[in-house]
């Protein structure tokens, strides 16, 4: 039985009269990949400082596993032009870092050619390529990912959630991700959290497609999309039928 990393009951966040979350339960176990998507101020990000221990809940709580190690990359990294800093330097920093591990976590997101390269000459993927790599870092039982593609191109973007699932499967770790991209993460995780400040549905991929309230923020076309693909990797996460209502979806 996978074991429990972190769970958020009756989580509400209120922000100048204004409910940023309202009445959020969350759980996340080890191993497993949970995807928050939702629309934009639906409240993503501030779910995700609320796990990390970031901000305090206005009522509700987060509990977390005791000594939990989480590893975090933020929605927006942009690195000080006028600063230099090449990626070897900029993991280095990290407490505790040696060298090996630096070495090592590079290796594992298949950066090393980029270890002398000034952070601020990055593209986008290649950035985020460091920036998981200096949250591997920490050996983490929790990774939280937040818009792991942001500024990668659309080519990039199937390559960094395919490196995401292999670091947990890797790791042995839970992955807690917020993402927009709903066509695409859909088949990388394993559950999938539709937050637009409440929690409107939650489950399986193959589960929320069909949801009222999914198609209520994402629209029909959505469904559809999210039925092709996941046609394309039904062996992870679906069922045989999968392939008769993908096929049915986008006719």
């Amino acid at each position: 039985m996978s074991e429990t990393l972190v769970t958020a009951r009756g989580v509400t966040v209120v922000r100048d009269g204004r409910a940023i979350l309202d009445n959020v339960d969350l759980e996340v176990r080890d191993g497993e990949i949970v995807t928050i998507i939702g629309p934009n101020g639906g409240g993503k990000t501030t779910l995700l400082k609320a796990v990390l221990g970031l901000l305090a809940p206005t009522s509700g709580s987060v509990e977390r596993r005791r000594n939990l190690r989480m590893g975090y990359v933020p929605q927006r990294f942009v690195p000080d032009r006028g600063l230099p800093l090449t990626a070897r330097r900029f993991l280095a920093l990290a407490p505790g870092a040696r060298s090996e591990d630096c070495d090592r976590a590079l290796h594992e997101m298949g950066a090393e050619s980029l270890a002398d390269a000034q952070l601020a000459t990055l593209s986008g993927g290649e950035l985020q390529r460091i920036l998981l790599a200096r949250a591997l870092l920490r050996k983490p039982e929790l990774l939280l990912l937040d818009e792991p593609t942001q500024g990668v191109d659309l080519g990039g973007e199937q390559d960094l959630y395919e490196l995401i699932t292999t670091v947990r499967d890797r790791h042995a770790c839970g992955v807690l991700m917020v993402s927009h991209h709903v066509h695409v993460v859909m088949g990388t995780t394993d559950r999938v959290v539709c937050l637009n400040r409440y929690v409107t549905c939650s489950g399986r991929p193959t589960e929320i497609r069909r949801d009222r309230e999914y198609l209520k923020l994402f629209g029909e076309n959505a469904a559809a999309l999210l039925g092709v693909y996941a046609h394309h990797h039904h062996d992870h996460h679906d069922d045989a039928s999968v392939e008769a209502s993908a096929r049915q979806e986008a006719s």
